[in-house]
């Protein structure tokens, strides 16, 4: 069932709502960034996410073909959510469901994880060795 949740960078400086449900699956990437980062990740449409402060603490890092803003607190340099779009989905957010305040532990060791092959720009498919991203050390 999507709930609201809230949720934060480190420091507190970037305050978020997002509305979803943990239920319905995250997803894992293999890309660069979301390895080096270790990001586990909950996409909702732009609609379902809500800064409530700290817009001006944000810093925007995009590499490769450019189209997913990573989004950091500058002051922390947490990462709580990320912005894109995708065709036929439309714009999104990638929120950190480390970031989720508000999550429980057991919502977090329920939600289905989906593993991405990002490094291969094959999102919809997990990548040939997903125990790479740490898969079996959820």
């Amino acid at each position: 069932m999507k709930r609201t949740y809230h949720g934060s960078c480190h420091c507190g400086a970037v305050r978020f709502t997002a509305e979803m449900d943990l239920a319905e699956g995250t997803s894992r990437c293999n890309c660069s960034i979301c390895t080096k980062a270790r990001l586990w990740k909950a996409i909702v449409r732009a609609d379902a996410l809500r800064l409530l402060q700290g817009e001006e603490a944000l810093t925007d890092y995009r590499f490769g073909g450019k189209t997913i803003h990573h989004l950091f607190c500058r002051s922390c340099g947490v990462k709580p959510f990320g912005r894109g779009h995708i065709d036929g989905f439309g714009d999104f957010y990638a929120v950190n469901i480390a970031c989720l305040d508000d999550a429980t532990d057991e919502e977090i060791a329920a939600a289905p994880i989906q593993d991405q092959d990002g490094r291969n720009d094959n999102w919809q498919a997990p990548p040939a060795i997903a125990s790479q991203m740490g898969a079996s050390g959820r």
